[in-house]
């Protein structure tokens, strides 16, 4: 098919992948309310049209603690997006490394944090880590992250327990006889199956398995989640990570003003303002209406980033006038990689900063700093 959006890259991994890894990465919470919610009520978020502006130099460039990037984007973590494509993070990597912006690696990848840094062309990815009761992996994890370089720590924290995703029960992700209902749909996307299920070997999660010394494969992916996120987590047992990361820690998850204050209070350096792309609480704020007040209460202090709903180039623009420093791509960029590996992304990436440069010369501004709410045609919503 024909890409020509930024959101015809979903059609096209919907075609590529077998059902049940499309609704994984494309499914939420419950009804998905919340997961609707991110992407409507940014869209809903009007511009404010300036003319006879002088728009003829435009930057994307920005500095996201203390280093400097093409464009105030990141590409965000993503469990098993090595599925979507052989040895997909190494092929993210590459993309992101090409493009000048950051890629967050996630704990629960296919690939490990040592292949995708070899393989990616050997620049500092940032590292996601989930509170986990195994404490010994964390620390194991930690270490070895920044052995490799790493010095951006993105702590997800909305996670004590798993979301209720019945997509993945009703398209065989999990569930009775999961095995053999993705074995029959994989049959049928002989693009994948050969390109991934055959050539794309080792199917475990990476991270996991070189603390483990044992392969951890795509089976015992839902039963070790359940088993190893810890409901029993606050801020005080967190301490001991602050104490051993020499890096910048950023607490992904976080919905609420005062939550966003206890992680300044905490100790650290950002946050990401997030509900897991819908994926956790259903009926939780839309992330466009989270990031005002959260901007308002710390962003003097903390740098702020967001995701959920963010599909285009006027999106990441939408976010930064309601507050963030930079915006994370998830589902996004994930649907470029199933449908074309590292060039799709890379086209995504090229389409976004296309768009951001639309947006910005239509709304009158020259830099990224300059988009604050003073762009915005109506008050942030509610």
């Amino acid at each position: 098919m024909i890409i020509a959006s930024t959101t015809d890259f979903r059609e096209a991994a919907r075609r590529r992948l077998p059902r049940f890894l499309f609704d994984y990465i494309d499914g939420g919470a419950f009804a998905e309310k919340t997961l609707r919610d991110n992407v409507e009520d940014l869209a809903g978020i009007a511009l404010r049209q300036r003319v006879l502006r002088d728009v003829s130099t435009l930057s994307l460039e920005t500095e996201l603690f203390g280093e400097k990037t093409a464009m105030p984007v990141i590409l965000a973590p993503i469990g098993l997006g090595g599925m979507s494509a052989r040895r997909g993070e190494v092929q993210v990597a590459r993309a992101a490394h090409q493009a000048n912006i950051p890629y967050i690696l996630s704990t629960v990848s296919v690939c490990s944090m040592k292949e995708v840094v070899d393989g990616g062309g050997g620049r500092p990815i940032w590292f996601q880590l989930y509170v986990l009761k195994d404490r010994a992996f964390m620390k194991d994890a930690l270490e070895r992250a920044m052995a490799l370089g790493v010095t951006k720590l993105v702590f997800t924290v909305d996670m004590p327990v798993p979301g209720s995703r019945y997509r993945d029960l009703h398209s065989g992700m999990s569930g009775p006889w999961s095995g053999a209902r993705r074995m029959v749909q994989a049959a049928f996307k002989p693009g994948w199956a050969v390109d991934v299920g055959l050539r794309g070997h080792p199917h475990d999660l990476g991270n996991i398995s070189a603390y483990r010394g044992k392969a951890t494969g795509l089976a015992d992916y839902i039963g070790w989640l359940g088993q190893n996120f810890d409901p029993s987590i606050s801020w005080s047992d967190l301490e001991w990570i602050r104490d051993l990361w020499k890096g910048d820690i950023i607490i992904k998850g976080v919905l609420d003003p005062e939550d966003a204050r206890d992680a300044l209070r905490f100790g650290a350096t950002g946050l990401v303002v997030s509900n897991h792309g819908g994926r956790q609480l259903d009926g939780a704020l839309s992330s466009a209406r989270a990031l005002p007040a959260i901007a308002d209460a710390v962003g003097d202090d903390l740098t702020v980033l967001v995701d959920g709903g963010v599909r285009t180039g006027l999106d990441v623009v939408r976010m930064l006038a309601l507050g963030a420093k930079g915006v994370l791509l998830g589902r996004a960029y994930i649907y470029a990689l199933a449908s074309g590996g590292e060039a799709g992304v890379t086209k995504l990436l090229e389409m976004i900063a296309a768009e951001m440069r639309v947006a910005m010369a239509l709304t009158g501004v020259k830099t990224v700093d300059e988009i604050t709410r003073e762009v915005l045609a109506a008050r942030p919503l509610d």
